[in-house]
């Protein structure tokens, strides 16, 4: 059981990069920041809609999934420039192979405490049943890819209990922020991986968004779980080489560098297999003695299982609101 290797392509225009993957007949993966129309607006780059002709040429191709790009979008916006609607409309307007959910990174440069990480698994649950809801409306639930997120093994365990009434045999469901994360240690990729084994529904495999090839010799003896990984790493080298000698960085050059990358991360698939020593499991920190920050946090669990539940918006949250929840806690207690 071999784990698929997807390309990630910065763009679909008829080229040397979308030519030679075609050649190769190896799955790719787009943004739907590549199909996006920006203009300017006051000074400001706005974005107004998708502009979908290049998708007509992805046909030869062996297949395309599309994901949502949270993580880039939230990196240079500050969040996704168009709706839920939106997004879903695009995914329904081309035959995709799957359709990544909605979902809010937990990267260590967008999520900077605790909160913040638990209070954005709460969104991705509410984007997740959002996208279900209008994939059952479009037609297209059965090529939905739900999203789990999280930092720590057990944040995913919670991602996961939280839509899992909505996980239908078969699925492939993705695994969100990985692409910055180690491999080894109690928060490292194996660790989440390790656990995520222990209770995925039986049938459901994952997708490990943005994971690097050297992580592929220590995931190869979790196969039967993992149906596919993808990246986009080849870009990396390509600019790095074009740097370093002074050249272009062209469409030409970087085909050759994705075909070497591709073929390189194919046979890691086929190394024997490594094994890590099992994680400890990471500490959680004692809860605090001081009962406004008490407040606090239950205020929070509390607007996170509304959120959760779909019951309040998922952009709702604000600290002037939380700190006005958690004030009247704070009185009820004292």
């Amino acid at each position: 059981m071999t784990i698929e290797i997807i390309l990630g392509l910065p763009h679909l225009a008829n080229g040397p990069i979308l030519q030679r993957a075609v050649a190769l007949q190896a799955p790719v993966l787009i943004s739907a920041n590549c199909l996006s129309r920006w203009r300017k607006a006051d000074g400001w780059r706005e974005w107004s809609g998708w502009r979908t002709g290049t998708l007509a040429n992805a046909r030869p191709l062996a297949s395309v999934d599309l994901d949502s790009a949270g993580y880039t979008m939230m990196v240079r916006y500050g969040g996704l420039p168009w709706s839920i609607a939106d997004y879903m409309a695009l995914a329904a307007s081309w035959p995709f192979r799957r359709i990544s959910s909605v979902d809010s990174c937990c990267e260590e440069g967008v999520a900077h405490d605790r909160e913040e990480v638990l209070d954005r698994i709460a969104r991705t649950t509410a984007t997740n049943r959002e996208c279900f809801a209008r994939a059952d409306d479009l037609a297209i639930r059965d090529r939905l890819m739900p999203v789990l997120q999280g930092r720590v093994p057990d944040d995913y365990v919670r991602s996961l209990d939280a839509i899992g009434g909505l996980i239908l045999p078969g699925t492939v469901v993705g695994i969100g922020s990985m692409c910055r994360r180690p491999i080894h240690g109690p928060e490292g990729l194996i660790a989440v991986v390790e656990r995520l084994t222990r209770i995925l529904p039986i049938g459901v495999k994952a997708h490990l968004f943005g994971v690097k090839g050297d992580a592929l010799p220590y995931l190869t003896p979790f196969a039967r779980w993992i149906a596919s990984i993808d990246s986009q790493g080849w870009g990396v080298g390509v600019r790095q080489h074009a740097l370093r000698h002074r050249i272009a960085k062209t469409d030409a050059l970087g085909a050759d560098f994705m075909e070497r990358w591709y073929r390189t991360q194919c046979a890691r698939t086929l190394e024997t297999p490594r094994h890590l020593p099992e994680a400890a499991a990471s500490t959680p920190p004692p809860p605090t003695a001081d009962p406004w920050e008490r407040a606090i946090a239950q205020a929070r669990a509390e607007i996170r299982a509304l959120i959760e539940s779909g019951d309040l918006d998922h952009d709702e949250i604000t600290t002037g609101w939380i700190e006005t929840w958690a004030a009247e806690i704070y009185a009820d207690a004292a």
